[in-house]
C-alpha cells in the first residue's frame, strides 16, 4: 500500500479510522461509547465504524448533529468468536476482517479493535502483509514506570519466537521508545529471571547473546537482562523486550498493580492500548476489557501515530534489519 506525500498529509490533518464494534469483551456498547467520546474529543478525526448496520444506525443517533458527518458506516454482519481459527480475523464478512481490508485499500488510516489479539494480528499479517525485513510483528506498550515512559513489547503478538525475532523487536521497540515517548538515547533490555550473564532459558541466552553483537540504528545500545522489577521502576532500561506470552502475561499483572495504586497511578494512565509494529498499517488493539475510556484512548493513539507519520518514519529501522537479514 503506497500513498503520496500529498495523501500523506492529508492524512496527518484529518485521520479517518476505522473501528470494529464487535471487537471486546462488552462490545458494542462499549465501543459505541469509546468512538463517540473520541469524535468528541477530536473535531479532525473522521471515524468508520464497522460492524452490524443496526448498531451502527443507533450509534449514529446518539451523535450530536454537527457530529454525524464525520462518522461513516461499514457493514459487517458478525465477529470472530473466541472458539473460532485466529485466521478468522482475514475474514471481510467479519468485523476485523473487513477493516483490514478497508485499511489496505486506503479508504482509513488506521484500524482500531478490542477483539481478540490473535485474530487481529492474524488478520493484520494476512490483510496488510509485514514491514520488510519483519518476520513477526509485535504488540507494543507504553507503560508509565516510576523513572519514566517504558516500551514493553511484545505484548501477545508471537508466542513463539526466536532470537532473530527478540533481534528485530528491540530495533523496533528503541525507534518507537524515541519517536513516540520521546526517549532521546534509548537503553534497551531483555526480560529474563536475573541480569547475570546466562540467566534464563535457551531462548534468553541466545537472543542475549545476539543482542550483544547487535547494531541498533539511531542511538540506542543495549543493557542487558532485566527482571519484572524494572519494568515497573524503571531506571535500568528504556525498552523491554520479551516474546508475547510473557509479556501478555506481564502487561496485565501490571496494568491490575497500577489500578489497585491507583493513588500513585491514576487509572486514566494504566495502559490498555498496544501498537502492532511490522505492519505496513497503523493497528492499535486495546485490552478486551476496555472501557469506554480504554477505546477513546486506543482510538486517540492511532490518531497520533498517524499524524506523526510512524510508518515513514520506522522505515530506516525496518530497512536496516532488512538488509542484516538478506
Amino acid at each position: 500500500m503506497t500513498h503520496s506525500a500529498s495523501d500523506r498529509n492529508h492524512r496527518s490533518v484529518a485521520p479517518r479510522i476505522a473501528v470494529d464494534l464487535l471487537g471486546g469483551d462488552d462490545a458494542p456498547a462499549v465501543v459505541v461509547d469509546g468512538a463517540l467520546q473520541a469524535l468528541t474529543a477530536d473535531p479532525d478525526l473522521s471515524l468508520v465504524a464497522v460492524g452490524p448496520p443496526s448498531v451502527a444506525d443507533a450509534m449514529v443517533g446518539a451523535l450530536p448533529a454537527a457530529v454525524r458527518p464525520r462518522l461513516s458506516l461499514h457493514a459487517a454482519a458478525r465477529g470472530v468468536a473466541m472458539s473460532e481459527s485466529a485466521r478468522r480475523g482475514a475474514d471481510r464478512g467479519t468485523s476485523i476482517g473487513a477493516a483490514m481490508a478497508l485499511c489496505a485499500s486506503g479508504e482509513v488510516d488506521a484500524v482500531v479493535s478490542a477483539g481478540a489479539s490473535g485474530v487481529i494480528v492474524a488478520g493484520a499479517v494476512m490483510t496488510l502483509g509485514r514491514m520488510p525485513g519483519i518476520r513477526r510483528p509485535a504488540l507494543t506498550a507504553i507503560l508509565r514506570g516510576v523513572a519514566g515512559p517504558l516500551v514493553l513489547l511484545d505484548v501477545g503478538a508471537g508466542m513463539q519466537v526466536s532470537p532473530t525475532d527478540l533481534t528485530g523487536h528491540a530495533s523496533l521497540g528503541a525507534a518507537y521508545a524515541e519517536l513516540v515517548a520521546a526517549v532521546e538515547q534509548p537503553r534497551v533490555g531483555l526480560l529474563s529471571v536475573g541480569t547475570e550473564p546466562g540467566k534464563g532459558d535457551r531462548l534468553r541466552r541466545a537472543a542475549d547473546a545476539a543482542l550483544r553483537g547487535h547494531t541498533f540504528p539511531g542511538r540506542a545500545t543495549y543493557v542487558g537482562l532485566v527482571e519484572g522489577h524494572d519494568v515497573v521502576i524503571g531506571g535500568r532500561a528504556d525498552v523491554v523486550v520479551t516474546d508475547g506470552f510473557t509479556g501478555n502475561v506481564l502487561l496485565k499483572a501490571v496494568e491490575a498493580a497500577l489500578t489497585i495504586a491507583s493513588a500513585a497511578y491514576p487509572p486514566t494512565v494504566v495502559p490498555r492500548a498496544a501498537v502492532l509494529l511490522g505492519v505496513p498499517a497503523t493497528v492499535v488493539v486495546c485490552h478486551g476489557a476496555a472501557t469506554g475510556a480504554d477505546l477513546a484512548s486506543g482510538i486517540t493513539l492511532a490518531a497520533q501515530l498517524v499524524r506523526t507519520n510512524l510508518l515513514d518514519r520506522l522505515m530506516p529501522t525496518v530497512v536496516t534489519l532488512a538488509e542484516v537479514g538478506s
